[in-house]
């Protein structure tokens, strides 16, 4: 059994969607930031960084956290989502850990001082709004070649997706990325992608809808 520690962020969906597009049954725990339980004895003893997703393989007695390990864990276990050939495994690879470096600290960056920040730090927002989309364009000139990054779909595409999806939050354009925009198209038609950004249930919904959502994504 997988047991998920996550909460609704772009690096959570990339665990949810990787376990839906694996169909890998996990039991869901959601942690509440609002509530700081990342930073609880509980959760700190299973990722000292105090940040999700977080899995336990209850199977093998094996904790993982940072989401990119965490994929490639589950990509690895259910032998799928990574290519087989070692071109595309290695190309899969480096695209992975081109969010890792790239879209998810700049972006990250890019909306907290657009969005969180206490002051306005105008050369800041633009720092890291420029740098992002100079990551997308990036993207969108290698999906200019290849109908996936890895030239297959694999956990580079969720990775990558998962933040690049929430584009608008950060009010990083993409106009005139007519390849990302098809790639972003595509991979939101995905069922377990749909899934998977509904784990856990965005704030605002029900309680009976919330109830609904996990039972279906997860059991």
């Amino acid at each position: 059994m997988i047991k998920l520690y996550t909460s609704p962020t772009p690096n959570g969906w990339k665990a949810t969607i990787t376990l839906a597009e694996l169909e890998i049954p996990y039991e869901l725990n959601v942690i509440d930031f609002i509530k700081k339980e990342q930073h609880t004895p509980m959760f700190l003893a299973l990722n000292p960084n105090g940040r999700i997703p977080v899995i336990v393989d209850t199977e093998t007695n094996t904790t993982i956290f940072e989401s990119g390990a965490l994929m490639l864990y589950l990509a690895e276990k259910a032998g799928a989502l990574m290519p087989k050939d070692p071109q595309g495994y290695w190309a899969a690879m480096q695209w992975l850990m081109f969010q890792m470096s790239g879209i998810g600290p700049m972006q990250g960056q890019a909306v907290s001082f657009e969005r969180y920040f206490s002051e306005d730090v105008p050369a800041a927002r633009k720092r890291y709004k420029n740098e992002t989309r100079r990551l997308y364009e990036v993207l969108n000139k290698r999906l200019a070649d290849v109908e996936y990054l890895a030239g297959e779909y694999s956990i580079a595409d969720i990775a990558n997706w998962a933040w690049v999806k929430t584009h608008r939050w950060a009010r990083i354009p993409v106009d005139g990325l007519e390849h990302l925009q098809r790639w972003i198209n595509v991979i939101a038609k995905r069922p377990a992608v749909i899934a998977g950004i509904e784990v856990p249930p965005p704030a605002g919904r029900s309680d009976k809808q919330k109830a609904m959502g996990a039972s279906m994504t997860t059991n």
